[in-house]
């Protein structure tokens, strides 16, 4: 009796420890898996940190994906392989050419990653896809590429038609639009004229400056997002491609846009929270910037989700009605970054210290002298715009 007596006392206490055991894992893991709150010390969410995507999605989804939003892991690990392939080949176009010297850089001084499952940036249109532009915009557009191609007819580029000269025509005489001001203000994300009249003839890279928002990242350097928040304000710190960084502040206090008369290089940000997610009002823009055609009357409603502990998302939604014939979006998601691995940052400096610049210039007014006697080819006929054709034939983007 004694003995059956322990063993029931036995078994109801091993039977206590399981239960308790069972009930003490199932609510350390339900503490565990539950949302930790991410919030400042004045309780707003905390978005503050260093963020950068870390895989590669194309802006546009490649049509030959049709409606597809999701890559299958099979497609990822065969573009994965074909991107290897390719970069590593370093396909340039012929030495020594003029051709390839304009393109400047191989690929060494990219930043390729594994891509991405998502097929585009783009999720809404469904399809995507950048909408239609709108007739004017595409005049504007046309005239734009009218005006660089004359400046390229000359040269080799267009003889053979390469890339550069993509929709021109070979004329050996240079064209007599040399003299003329472009049709506006010249501002495109990464084209180049083929003269260097002034820095305004370089594109903003060359010239240390970014077209700005919004910012989708780039293969040169990749892209890099520092937040730093206060009660009443939050300033975006981006570091992106060759040291082309720049800052934002973003003013929280309810207060309307700046006037219509003020323009800025980056627009106006105006923030306000909705739950746990910051909204962003970006208007204002400079006529001087350009975004895919798109100038001072862009307009953009971004929000910023912290979605983790080291998760942030990022959708925007662009609109120009003088430019698209619809608004679309664009979705991002972005990982945090060491803090204590990245505790020194230096200021980038761009194409070494600025000193890239005036170097371009002289060299084409030695070149200019040059020829004037008699001792080279005239710089007119020469392509100076270049072009990296490696991430022209990147396999994700065809």
């Amino acid at each position: 009796m004694r003995d059956q007596f322990l063993r029931s006392t036995m078994m109801a206490t091993i039977a206590v420890a399981v239960v308790s055991g069972v009930i003490s894992v199932s609510v350390i893991r339900t503490s565990a898996e539950a949302p930790v709150p991410m919030k400042t010390p004045w309780g707003e969410p905390d978005l503050q940190g260093i963020w950068t995507d870390e895989t590669d999605t194309p802006l546009q989804r490649s049509p030959k994906f049709a409606n597809q939003e999701f890559f299958t892991e099979a497609q990822r690990e065969e573009l994965d392989r074909a991107r290897g392939e390719h970069f590593s080949s370093d396909p340039r176009q012929e030495r020594g050419t003029a051709i390839d010297v304009g393109g400047a850089y191989n690929t060494a001084f990219l930043s390729i990653k594994r891509v991405g499952a998502r097929t585009s940036l783009i999720v809404d249109p469904p399809n995507g896809r950048i909408p239609p532009q709108t007739p004017e915009a595409q005049q504007a557009a046309a005239a734009d590429r009218e005006f660089r191609l004359a400046l390229l007819q000359s040269t080799e580029s267009c003889k053979i038609q390469a890339p550069t000269c993509a929709g021109g025509k070979y004329d050996p005489t240079p064209s007599p639009r040399f003299a003329e001001l472009p049709p506006r203000y010249h501002s495109g994300n990464v084209a180049r004229l083929n003269r260097s009249d002034g820095p305004e003839d370089d594109g903003l890279a060359d010239r240390c400056l970014h077209t700005g928002l919004p910012d989708f990242g780039s293969l040169f350097g990749g892209s890099y997002r520092r937040i730093v928040q206060t009660p009443n304000g939050i300033s975006m710190f981006y570091d992106l491609n060759q040291g082309q960084g720049w800052q934002r502040n973003i003013v929280i206090n309810g207060g309307p846009h700046l006037p219509t008369s003020i323009r800025q290089w980056f627009g106006d940000s105006r923030g306000h929270w909705e739950g746990d997610t910051l909204v962003i009002d970006v208007t204002n823009f400079s006529p001087k910037t350009d975004f895919l055609g798109s100038r001072e009357n862009l307009h953009l409603v971004e929000r910023w989700t912290r979605t983790g502990p080291k998760t942030l998302e990022y959708v925007v939604t662009i609109e120009d009605p003088t430019v698209w014939t619809r608004p679309w979006t664009v979705r991002q998601e972005f990982t945090k970054q060491s803090e204590e691995e990245n505790r020194i940052y230096y200021e980038p400096r761009c194409i070494e210290g600025n000193y890239g610049l005036p170097g371009l210039l002289y060299g084409r007014r030695v070149e200019e002298r040059a020829f004037a006697e008699g001792r080279g080819p005239d710089p007119r006929t020469v392509d100076n715009v270049g072009g990296v054709l490696s991430i022209q034939q990147d396999p994700l983007l065809q």
